[in-house]
């Protein structure tokens, strides 16, 4: 189906498909770099989060996460993608505009070789994941028409305040190395997500004691979704199809399964036994911890990451966690903070650690960009002072995201508990999907219904005197 001509932009023809702005390489690569991120969300994420729940909560956990990917869109298109990476001369955000207005999608995207439609829909598809990670911490009791409301009033006033600031015209641009999102995605979400989880409350005291996962090869399945689909996530920053693209995808990989790797070892020496769910936490605290700096370090620096993302992480959730009261005080279901916060506050330090001059220089596309940013500390030889100011900025960008996430989920959360509950009445945390949403994830025999009884077949009277003979 052809667009109105009004739909194109200024200077290009019906005839006119390819412009000599447009790389064909870069565009195609854009668009399936976004369908991999997507399908880390659904289903990869639905998947997760259905089965790591008991299974009374399957349903609802899984469609917490479908309606985010479906109202995070059109939240986007309508004013968020604007507040976030609009051209506006504000310290936080952009102005709510819409991006889908005539003459725009189909521009060129600001210094890069394919349209702005494709721009739009990438960063739709962090936007999306950062609110769906977030969510994990609210499995198992969050009310739904209070998430209804929470997911566009955050991705409104919380994401689209990082993301302006640190990527795109905020007061941090071109300070914080944070090559896809270590701080604005996976910092924010644990944070937000901690932060929610405290409001919201606890689970039932039964479930909060007793939650085992209802599907463990389902577990995998969906975290294979998010490990593959990080391939997209990582490889798809740099916004075209060239060498850090390339070294990004590699060292995401590497430093991913040495984390896997160094969780399992620690599980297996800690408690005998080389546990599943550990072996995913550990694949994703390396996903995240090696997410602002994957294309600026050397691989031999993505498995130092891994094996502090693995080793780290497992600490504060295996261990402080279990001894310290403050998180025991707070209900995190599938211990967001940690495999989040933690790892993306950890990837973002060691960014500012092992990231290489030349490599800064090949990813931003003018040389008063990568000069803005300091080499890292490890190879700050001769600049010392320069490594140590940005290693300060990466301390600096991390108590903002921290602060500002905390402060403003906190009221958001504050404000939907004067128009609904924030946490389900106790009859549904008893019952689960049923009382939720009328639907059970299996229809497994035992659930209140009878096996029917088989049917005796008829056998004529001279079948058994043929079975009854002898031989």
């Amino acid at each position: 189906m052809s667009l109105p001509i009004n739909y194109l932009p200024e200077g290009l023809g019906p005839d006119e498909a390819s412009p000599d702005w447009l790389s064909k390489g870069d565009n195609a690569w854009q668009l399936i770099a976004t369908t991999l991120v997507g399908l880390q969300s659904v289903p990869g994420l639905v998947i997760l989060y259905g089965s790591m729940v008991k299974k009374k909560w399957a349903v609802n956990s899984a469609f917490m996460a479908l309606y985010a990917f479906a109202v995070a869109l059109l939240s986007w298109v309508l004013w968020a993608h604007q507040m976030a990476f609009g051209n506006y001369h504000s310290p936080l955000v952009g102005k709510p505009v819409p991006s889908i207005r005539d003459g725009v999608l189909l521009a060129q995207s600001d210094q890069h070789r394919f349209p702005v439609a494709d721009y739009v829909l990438f960063q739709f598809a962090f936007a999306a994941i950062t609110v769906i990670l977030l969510a994990g911490s609210l499995l198992g009791r969050m009310n739904f028409y209070a998430w209804m409301m929470f997911v566009p009033l955050w991705l409104t006033f919380s994401y689209t305040v990082g993301a302006f600031t640190i990527w795109g015209s905020g007061f941090l641009q071109y300070k914080i190395i944070d090559y896809a999102g270590g701080y604005v995605i996976h910092l924010s979400s644990g944070v937000a997500g901690f932060t929610a989880a405290y409001w919201v409350g606890p689970r039932h005291s039964h479930d909060r004691q007793h939650f085992p996962p209802n599907n463990i090869i389902q577990i995998l399945g969906g975290a294979g979704f998010l490990w593959l689909g990080w391939t997209g996530f990582n490889g798809g920053a740099p916004f075209s199809a060239g060498l850090i693209t390339s070294l990004a995808i590699l060292n995401t990989h590497i430093c991913t399964a040495t984390s896997l790797l160094v969780w399992l070892a620690l599980d297996m020496v800690v408690y005998k036994k080389s546990s599943v769910i550990g072996a995913v936490q550990g694949m994703i605290t390396g996903l995240v911890c090696i997410t602002p700096g994957a294309g600026v370090v050397d691989p031999w620096a993505a498995v130092i990451m891994g094996m502090m993302s693995g080793s780290i992480p497992w600490y504060t959730m295996m261990v402080l966690h279990r001894k310290s009261a403050f998180f025991q005080s707070v209900d995190d279901t599938l211990a967001v903070f940690h495999t989040h916060a933690v790892a993306g506050f950890l990837g973002g330090l060691l960014s500012g650690v092992f990231a290489r001059p030349n490599l800064l220089r090949m990813l931003y596309s003018t040389q008063s960009q990568a000069d803005d940013y300091g080499p890292g500390l490890l190879h700050s030889k001769g600049q010392l002072h320069r490594g140590l100011r940005q290693m300060g900025y990466q301390i600096l960008g991390a108590i903002f995201i921290t602060a500002w996430n905390a402060a403003v989920t906190s009221i958001i959360c504050l404000v939907i508990s004067r128009i609904v509950n924030l946490r389900m009445d106790e009859e549904a945390l008893e019952v689960g999907d049923d009382a939720v949403h009328g639907e059970e994830a299996y229809a497994l025999w035992g659930d209140g219904e009878r096996m029917p009884k088989p049917r005796r077949l008829r056998i004529p009277p001279i079948c058994r005197r043929l079975v009854s003979a002898p031989s």
